[in-house]
């Protein structure tokens, strides 16, 4: 009882603030507020057949994947971009570990989880690692790897350069930029697994194309991938 009058005259003081919208949490909710959790823009891609599915078509031709998946559409200036800013420049790791659990529970609700072997996030370079303290898309992999039940290897990839940042590159400039930079660290945790590559944000997909290459080459049996958001082309 105590415990929870200090709880409350703490929050009056200093109160926990919607990750999203950026209003008081009350109590109960952690990092978004219901009206957010209501209102998000999901993507719902995971209840489409792969065919219809707008963000597979973005790698035809490109990436043989079987599931591109995102949870959330990037709007600029709206929740979703303040929820991808807390996570990576904010230290908030714990929002990606949030929205993979959400997202988690969906896909394994949705039957997905018996595709996937192994969760590997898109690694950062050991110096930007230190930089930031964390590797955002692995905060976002853990998160995953509890709601879909299935394990995540944050030393799966290795970045072998830290290249710069991907943010006003066009799609040429950003494939160019990540081409060659990531390596498969031990093979044989990786022959003949059906692999999801998370990562926070889509836009081109350069990236994630680049990470299925090398974990294709080093003898995934598939790829698949998985995003907080998709930004619209």
């Amino acid at each position: 009882m105590l415990r929870s009058l200090a709880a409350d005259f703490i929050g009056l003081i200093f109160p926990r603030l919607c990750l999203a919208c950026r209003e008081p949490l009350v109590t109960g909710e952690n990092h978004l507020c219901t009206g957010c959790r209501a209102e998000l823009p999901y993507t719902d891609f995971h209840l489409l057949p792969p065919e219809q599915n707008p963000l597979g078509r973005r790698f035809w031709g490109k990436l043989p994947i079987r599931h591109a998946l995102s949870y959330l559409r990037f709007v600029r200036h709206g929740r979703v971009q303040n929820l991808l800013h807390e996570l990576k420049y904010q230290g908030q790791r714990d929002v990606g570990t949030a929205l993979g659990q959400l997202y988690g529970a969906e896909l394994h609700n949705a039957g997905l989880a018996a595709d996937f072997d192994l969760i590997v996030p898109v690694p950062l370079h050991p110096k930007k690692l230190a930089k930031r303290g964390y590797n955002q898309a692995a905060a976002f992999a853990t998160g995953l790897a509890e709601g879909l039940k299935v394990p995540a290897s944050a030393t799966a990839l290795r970045r072998t350069t830290n290249t710069n940042t991907q943010t006003k590159k066009n799609r040429a400039q950003r494939w160019e930029n990540v081409a060659t930079v990531f390596e498969v660290e031990n093979p044989t945790s990786i022959i003949g697994r059906r692999i999801l590559i998370v990562d926070d944000v889509l836009t081109t997909g350069a990236t994630l194309e680049a990470c299925g290459a090398v974990l294709l080459a080093a003898g995934a049996a598939e790829v698949s991938i998985a995003t907080i958001a998709c930004a619209d082309r």
